[in-house]
């Protein structure tokens, strides 16, 4: 899975931590999902697609 969150979080001059905070989890989960060693659950990619206003498969690209 390629993620967007690294280039969405700057584009919106967000840390891993503000993001961590907005979503409720620790920011070692934001740096696994940008290093893509990690797969979210449902509900946390539904809460990061929000944060940035956008769908799931915006953020989220399966290889």
């Amino acid at each position: 899975m390629i993620t967007r969150i690294k280039e969405l979080r700057a584009r919106n001059n967000l840390t891993q931590i503000d993001l961590a905070q907005k979503v409720g989890v620790r920011r070692e989960t934001i740096v696994f999902l940008e290093k893509g060693k990690y797969n979210p659950s449902l509900k946390l990619a539904s809460d990061i697609a929000k944060v940035f206003n956008m769908r799931i498969e915006e953020v989220f690209i399966l290889d």
